[in-house]
């Protein structure tokens, strides 16, 4: 049976330790010609939420085939091992059952059908202390490129039961936005849950937080920013995202992903810098 020739691996192992060279080696030495492509492995430790959103980013830029994603708080505690199906085989995710793939398998239209990883037979036996990744997810992974049906690896389980992913909405509360920052990349760039159809179309924005507020421009190039200020833009993955110029908005104002924030949409085009206007709230998104 043909199988896949592509593992997209993602975990919060960094790469200092030995756990993604063994793991590559495992893959390797089960399926020779597979090419592995290292998404991240800077996740930061624990942190489910964020590796959720990596691949919810990813999902429609990653090649077919198997995502191998580690990120396991939970290890060795009840929480399932599971193998994910989407696209009717196109593509499995496995890993644990902790939340950590669900926005991806909504980004490409639901799980198709899911097994639990519970045959030992194509499991490595574990010395000391467990370790899934190596142990587990790394094997079934490259059987699953070898051409190992989804099925022998463990019972079908219902994909409605599957781990549902925590993701912030927003909210309107006294006629503004409250959101929050999703993510700050390594630039400084804060991207926040909100689309731009979730705001109204003036030049500007007041932005608010912990304490603070200022005024924000929207701008459609970095280079638009005036010089230690902050811009509002669309960013390469269409949510609005809280800028600055060659340095970091994150520094400047001193958010992280999930700080909170307030938007209010304001009407600066009078020579009187304009009244306030409520925001306009789109459908809300989970």
């Amino acid at each position: 049976m043909a199988g896949y020739d592509t593992i997209t691996f993602l975990s919060d192992f960094g790469t200092s330790d030995e756990y993604v060279g063994v793991i590559r080696s495992i893959i390797r030495s089960v399926v020779p010609g597979v090419e592995v492509i290292d998404l991240t492995h800077e996740i930061a430790p624990h942190d489910i939420r964020g590796a959720g959103l990596i691949l919810a980013r990813s999902a429609q830029y990653l090649a077919p085939g198997v995502v191998l994603g580690v990120v396991d708080p939970g290890i060795g505690s009840e929480r399932r091992r599971v193998a994910i199906e989407v696209g009717g085989g196109q593509s499995v995710l496995v890993g644990p059952d902790n939340g950590i793939f669900a926005p991806a398998v909504a980004m490409v239209g639901g799980a198709t059908r899911a097994v639990e990883l519970s045959d030992p037979a194509h499991h490595l036996p574990a010395p000391g202390l467990v370790f899934d990744g190596r142990d587990v997810f790394a094997p079934v992974a490259a059987h699953l490129c070898a051409g190992v049906p989804i099925t022998e690896f463990g019972p079908e389980i219902n994909t409605a039961s599957l781990m549902p992913g925590i993701l912030p909405v927003t909210h309107e509360e006294d006629g503004m936005l409250q959101a929050e920052v999703l993510w700050q990349d390594r630039y400084g760039n804060l991207q926040l849950n909100v689309g731009p159809e979730d705001l109204a179309a003036p030049r500007s924005v007041r932005v608010g937080w912990t304490g603070r507020d200022e005024v924000v421009p929207w701008v459609s190039t970095f280079a638009e920013v005036a010089p230690g200020g902050l811009g509002l833009l669309i960013d390469s993955y269409g949510l609005v995202a809280l800028v600055a110029d060659r340095t970091s908005a994150a520094d400047v104002t001193g958010l992280g992903p999930g700080s909170e924030v307030i938007l209010e949409s304001i009407d600066d085009s009078g020579s009187d810098g304009g009244g306030s206007t409520p925001v306009s709230l789109g459908p809300t998104r989970s």
